[in-house]
């Protein structure tokens, strides 16, 4: 796991490398803006959507889990909206009982999963019917650039949390 803030300048013209060395830059990124704060300040909103850091954090690892595990190899998943209560339009929301320090493994496991899907697999394989998608199943590579701009986004969005909390900013 990179543990640089360093953006990654893995120079290499195999589009899965930089999907893994990205994907592991934003999981990186997002361990990094949740380090340091107390337990209070992980389960507390400052932004008026509600979410909390922890909440956030469960959303990147269901997130993951349903692109490349149910979504693309069409693997059954337990819970796969577990983030959002079982409801995919619900909100995010930690179960009573979950830690962030469990939910980091989880993370950098999704992220070992990924990297296998991402060795095995060609870009240009479509995702598995009978998981996620009943018909018409999107390409490894459109999930590779869903997934990224998802931890893009919400790095971003933890960021912004972040300076809220205490001032902290930064990649």
């Amino acid at each position: 796991m990179p543990l640089s803030d360093v953006e990654p300048r893995l120079d290499s013209t195999d589009p899965a490398a930089q999907f893994v060395a990205y994907l592991d830059y934003y999981r990186a990124a997002v361990a990094r803006k949740l380090g340091g704060l107390t337990g209070a300040q992980l389960t507390t909103s400052v932004l008026p959507s509600g979410w909390t850091p922890a909440d956030l954090l469960i959303h990147l690892v269901h997130m993951e889990r349903r692109w490349f595990v149910w979504g693309f190899l069409g693997e059954q998943v337990d819970d796969p909206w577990g983030d959002s209560g079982g409801d995919p339009e619900g909100l995010w929301q930690v179960p009573d009982g979950v830690t962030v320090a469990a939910l980091l493994e989880e993370l950098h496991a999704g992220g070992e999963r990924t990297r296998a899907v991402l060795a095995e697999h060609e870009l240009a394989e479509r995702a598995a019917v009978g998981g996620r998608f009943a018909e018409d199943p999107p390409t490894l590579l459109w999930i590779c650039f869903h997934v990224l701009q998802e931890y893009a986004r919400h790095a971003g969005h933890l960021d912004v949390a972040r300076g809220l909390i205490d001032g902290s900013t930064g990649e």
